[in-house]
């Protein structure tokens, strides 16, 4: 999530069980915790782009990692709370705070190493945005009034808020879900990976990307929980069999990028429909029928013992601004 999303929401998980006297201490104290997880983006090398990639969302929310990283919130907050708190309650409000990181960002897509040095493998359940901006509303408001009031009870309320929106997003995935798979077998498709989650800022308009004999297709479902659904239909393309066409590289550095860059994109490479020497993450793109990457590698096989170049291709031109709120609204689209 976002990083003041992420920050009010600590807040409010440490003001719902401090007292009265120790409110906005805690409320500041659960804020600078769980905003403290995210500062793994500051993780990178000039010369390795993918290691910014791999790092975030890494170590720093593990759930093997909260107490340490507790610890060292602790330590950086207690001078600006000490004459509210006691080191041990900066501790417990530190803990309560950073423990909320990598469980939000769980609830998200990209994934959270939360088991993290057992497995490095990303656990997500994509059932809301990145940013949501009705999620934080609400927990801007609650929150609000929690610290401005100092009562719990607006606290417990933000957290259930929480609560009823992220179940929304689960129900929402599902149908999402049911309805790929409905159209996946009207084309004789057998689905091999499946990819349901909700598109950015907001729970009606949803994107499936399924692959299904090493072809990726998209599509867009629109859903309102008072009328039908809308299926907009998508574009396929064949998934890159990267280690076929780069087997003479093997061993090269350039290899051992683009192996790094599909494992972080769970296996999903397609070229990029306007940019040929660019491998793209397929699971993400700008509209939910178009199968444009939002960002990929850049291949150059004349340096084969460089790391590759990772770029960013978004597209928020007027057309595709148009498409985006047309489908939230359920209109047809050209």
């Amino acid at each position: 999530m976002d990083p003041v999303t992420h920050g009010l929401i600590g807040a409010t998980t440490s003001q719902s069980f401090a007292k009265k006297n120790q409110f906005r201490a805690a409320a500041f104290t659960g804020l600078a915790s769980a905003m403290l997880a995210d500062l793994d983006v500051f993780i990178s090398s000039a010369s390795d782009p993918l290691l910014n990639l791999e790092m975030h969302r890494q170590f720093s929310h593990s759930v093997l990692f909260i107490p340490v990283g507790a610890l060292i919130a602790t330590v950086l907050v207690y001078w600006f709370v000490k004459k509210r708190l006691t080191l041990q309650q900066t501790y417990l409000f530190s803990l309560a705070g950073y423990a909320t990181a990598g469980i939000t960002d769980f609830f998200t897509s990209y994934g959270v190493q939360l088991l993290w040095p057992f497995t490095d493998h990303r656990f997500s359940m994509d059932i809301i945005s990145v940013f949501d901006p009705v999620f934080s509303l609400g927990v801007i408001i609650f929150t609000g009034m929690a610290f401005i009031k100092r009562k719990k009870i607006y606290a417990w309320i933000a957290i259930i808020w929480m609560i009823v929106y992220l179940s929304f997003g689960f129900f929402q995935q599902q149908k999402a879900t049911s309805v790929a798979e409905e159209i996946a077998a009207s084309k004789d498709h057998v689905i091999t990976q499946l990819i349901v989650k909700p598109t950015i800022a907001n729970q009606l308009l949803w994107s499936i990307k399924y692959t299904a004999d090493d072809t990726l297709y998209s599509a867009g479902i629109r859903l309102d929980p008072f009328s039908e659904f809308v299926i907009y239909e998508g574009e396929s393309t064949p998934l890159l069999q990267w280690r076929e066409i780069f087997k003479t590289y093997k061993g090269s550095t350039l290899y051992q990028d683009i192996e790094r860059f599909s494992k972080l994109s769970d296996g999903i490479l397609i070229r990029h429909p306007d940019q040929k020497n660019v491998i793209g993450d397929g699971r993400y793109s700008m509209l939910p029928t178009t199968l444009s990457p939002l960002w990929g590698i850049e291949i150059d096989t004349t340096k084969t013992n460089q790391h590759v170049e990772f770029g960013t291709y978004r597209d928020a031109g007027t057309e595709v601004r148009t498409a985006f709120m047309d489908m939230i609204l359920g209109k047809e689209v050209n």
